[in-house]
């Protein structure tokens, strides 16, 4: 078995493990003609993705958030699930969460349209819950192809169910962070939801942390790394 076959194993045996940890015993995989064959443009993925009802999130939700950004961007940041104000706009990232992101990208020396940002699911997640598993494992094709449509030079999980998801893996992020990770020939780099940021400014440990984490993601993609500044 060659290395990345054996890293793609890994991956899917971590994520069935936390499937079966959540309680699910049954696996619903999407439609054969799904997303996969959208792989190469944006527009077309968004088109298969439709009005959708795939899992019971669509019952509740008001817009689907498809993401926004640089279609051909370097960056991609890919968080856990819309909540209230992006089920409002249909805009990833624009509550108080997407504001610090917008200043953490700014600090970066990068503008929001440079990057591409989008979640795990597309739909808000009823009292912004965690996503469940069953969820996840229906939309996340859909994320697959708009990875393989921008192709992004690095990817920064934000949080701990992106990070699950992108590289099955079960590690808190305070684990997972501070160090890239291979997926599929791209490098993620998982950091703290900008949400965890604002719950816990108080304490400046995990801004520092997150910022560090961004500047490593600068050096990678040759960008210029402050000396000073927290990124936010």
């Amino acid at each position: 078995m060659s290395e990345r076959s054996g890293e793609l194993a890994r991956q899917v045996r971590a994520y069935l493990e936390y499937q079966l940890s959540q309680g699910v015993r049954e696996i619903i995989l999407p439609s054969p003609a799904g997303p996969v064959r959208s792989a190469g443009d944006l527009d077309a993925v968004r088109e298969e993705l439709g009005d959708c009802t795939r899992c019971a999130l669509s019952a509740m939700r008001r817009t689907i958030v498809f993401g926004e950004g640089n279609a051909h961007a370097r960056l991609m940041f890919v968080g856990e699930g819309p909540g209230a104000d992006e089920d409002r706009e249909g805009r990833p990232f624009v509550g108080k969460a997407g504001k610090l992101l917008s200043r953490m990208i700014n600090a970066m020396g990068l503008e929001r349209s440079d990057v591409f940002i989008a979640n795990v699911v597309k739909c808000r997640p009823p009292m912004n819950r965690d996503p469940e598993p069953r969820e996840i494992a229906t939309c996340f094709p859909f994320l697959e192809a708009q990875i393989a449509a921008v192709k992004p030079e690095v990817i920064v999980a934000l949080g701990r169910i992106a990070a699950m998801a992108l590289l099955g893996t079960k590690d808190p992020t305070m684990k997972l962070r501070g160090m890239f990770h291979d997926r599929n020939g791209i490098p993620v780099m998982p950091t703290y939801h900008p949400s965890f940021l604002l719950r816990n400014e108080g304490d400046r440990k995990w801004k520092a942390e997150a910022w560090s984490d961004l500047k490593m993601v600068m050096a990678r993609l040759g960008l210029d790394v402050p000396a000073t500044g927290n990124g936010s």
